[in-house]
């Protein structure tokens, strides 16, 4: 209830437009025009809504929706004084209430295994680079490498009614009920790096062959002939990937696969001491780690045991991030370009998005580069 400020009446007040961006109130009693002194909105608990300010303004919700929307039927002084007040009661529109209205929430969701990993750092920051342009937002979800906390990330984003999904499988993810179904239900996805072969999906990955075989080739050349490979968990695809480039390079150049040289570990640290453990009698005179951050570790652990790289052991791993320039020696890696992984995968989706009539899925392959340094070159 509004008070007249001269003769206090309730009855004969009513709204008479705006005096400097502040509601003007008419008394019929007294016949005074008045405004009310601005008080500080009190402390809130929740979000504000179109009806809050719409209370605090003495308008229909409807004129304050009309007004946050930029509809030209509401007058200038009144959509500008609206605005104000939703800036300062801290507005946020609700996007999920939008979505439902408007099927539309120029939101996408992106589920990686670990957001720590400079690599998915990089993927991550390719993908915004294009969507955001675009006038996308990006919401990102990780999996720890979790199967079922990845299920639970796909299921709240489909429920968040994203408009479609970016996704790197964890390692322990093998059943993928959680992808087909929404994508058979006309949702786009697109993979990128660990991928599921299983779905028709439009997928960007690294040459994990061709960067396998490469490195492999190059320790060759360097005159290394025992060459090991630290794998990663033998049912994930790109560790079958790159060890079949292993095998390509060595058969390339006639030499023997030797079982006791390959070993699957997990990515963890300790996966580069028990595979050292494990060719302790018969030692390799280099090792292709398909993970660098196992090559990493591997030196550290062979610094400790006095073994020289290259001398004794030369080092090699597949992924580039600045710490492989600066430890001493410098890591002969493979660079996979992450950036570029995530803008492709970002501008895949958003084609899929705009275009889904047209849209044809496909593998896509892009190519690393081999950086050569201290770890493998003989002196």
């Amino acid at each position: 209830m509004i008070e007249c400020t001269r003769c206090g009446r309730v009855e004969g007040i009513k709204r008479a437009g705006f005096v400097r961006g502040q509601q003007r109130y008419f008394c019929r009693d007294c016949r005074y025009y008045f405004v009310l002194e601005k008080q500080a909105p009190a402390p809130r608990r929740r979000q504000t809504t179109i009806i809050d300010i719409a209370r605090h303004l003495g308008v229909s919700p409807s004129t304050v929706s009309k007004a946050l929307s930029g509809r030209q039927d509401i007058s200038p002084r009144t959509r500008e004084e609206i605005r104000r007040v939703a800036a300062e009661l801290q507005y946020q529109p609700n996007l999920l209430a939008q979505g439902l209205t408007s099927s539309k929430t120029f939101t996408i969701g992106v589920i990686i295994p670990n957001i720590e990993r400079p690599f998915f750092a990089s993927v991550v920051s390719g993908i915004q680079q294009v969507v955001s342009p675009a006038g996308y937002r990006v919401m990102i979800c990780q999996s720890n490498e979790s199967h079922a906390t990845e299920v639970a990330n796909v299921q709240a984003l489909v429920a968040s009614r994203v408009e479609g999904m970016l996704i790197c499988h964890s390692i322990e993810t093998e059943t993928f009920d959680h992808i087909a179904r929404p994508f058979a239900n006309g949702f786009p996805i697109v993979h990128f790096d660990r991928v599921c072969e299983e779905i028709a999906t439009a997928k960007v990955i690294q040459d994990d062959f061709g960067g396998a075989f490469a490195m492999v080739e190059h320790l060759l050349q360097q005159g290394y002939r025992r060459i090991a490979i630290l794998a990663g968990p033998e049912k994930l695809l790109i560790s079958r990937r790159r060890l079949a480039g292993y095998q390509a390079a060595l058969e390339k150049y006639g030499l023997p696969l030797e079982e006791e040289l390959i070993y699957h570990g997990d990515f963890r640290p300790e996966t580069a001491r028990r595979a050292l453990e494990q060719w302790e009698n018969q030692r390799p005179d280099a090792v292709f780690c398909i993970h660098y951050g196992n090559a990493i570790d591997l030196l550290q652990a062979l610094h400790e045991r006095g073994i020289r790289v290259p001398e004794e052991m030369a080092l090699a791993g597949f992924g580039d991030e600045l710490l492989t320039a600066l430890i001493e020696p410098g890591l002969t890696t493979i660079q996979p370009y992450p950036f570029q992984i995530g803008q492709k995968a970002a501008r895949l989706l958003l084609e899929q998005i705009h275009h889904p009539e047209s849209f044809v899925p496909a593998t896509h392959v892009l190519k690393g580069e081999l950086i050569v340094r201290g770890s493998s070159r003989k002196k």
